[in-house]
């Protein structure tokens, strides 16, 4: 039986792929910030999950549960970091600034350093990170958010390259949603917000495949492609 921890499993994406594992034979170590939620998933299949409670920014402490919690599971062989904030900020108001990168910038570093040498030495793993489309463009209306989320794919671009020369089966996936229907769908005027469920299996499809990078659901693909390419004058007026 292989063995997954999920980092943000409360709710959204990371709640769905943590049901899709379970119901695919894992052994599923779920994590978060709202043990209640957590409890509440366990519930529905007990068998499946072990619970760890923490916080990414609260760095040391993280490292700590992951320890505590692959000890529970005996081993690991797919982390999935699917734990991210970010909210619209036109006023620039520096508390919801910091909240950001701290999530998406220091605690998702820490936690992906310490599973990527956790791979490297026993020479075998899958990382996979939930990061957003957002990462593309800049956003005046979220400028962190998107900021954070460029830094996320530079990052995963990085760790590609060093599994590459590690010449080991260490695989890294950059997932790459765009609007998805969960609390991080903000806004006004949203168009083709998708459904959790069919997100979450277009995800696992990616992750089973081994995929490096995957835009979800798959239309979301077109959007990368213009908003890549969009001229800066006119990207600059929207």
């Amino acid at each position: 039986m292989k063995k997954a921890i999920i980092v943000g499993a409360t709710s959204g994406i990371g709640k769905g792929l943590a049901k899709v594992l379970a119901d695919n034979n894992y052994k599923v170590g779920i994590t978060g910030r709202r043990a209640e939620l957590l409890i509440e998933l366990k519930d529905e299949n007990t068998n499946s999950y072990f619970v760890k409670p923490f916080d990414i920014t609260e760095t040391k402490i993280a490292i700590e549960k992951l320890e505590e919690l692959i000890a529970e599971l005996g081993g690991l062989d797919l982390l999935i970091l699917s734990s991210g904030t970010g909210d619209i900020n036109d006023n620039l108001n520096f508390d919801i600034e910091e909240r950001t990168i701290n999530t998406n910038v220091l605690g998702f570093t820490c936690i992906l350093d310490w599973t990527f040498n956790y791979f490297e030495k026993q020479k075998y793993g899958h990382l996979v990170a939930i990061s957003s489309i957002g990462g593309l463009r800049g956003s005046r209306q979220a400028p962190a958010y998107n900021a954070t989320k460029a830094y996320q794919i530079n990052y995963l671009e990085g760790l590609r390259q060093k599994s590459t020369k590690l010449k080991e089966p260490i695989y890294v996936t950059d997932i790459r949603p765009g609007l998805v229907n969960t609390e991080m769908a903000k806004g006004e005027g949203l168009f083709w917000v998708m459904p959790v469920d069919k997100t979450v299996n277009q995800i696992y499809k990616a992750i089973i495949g081994r995929k490096k990078i995957a835009y979800v659901t798959k239309r979301w693909r077109l959007i990368a492609v213009i908003l890549k390419r969009l001229p800066r004058q006119i990207y600059d007026r929207m």
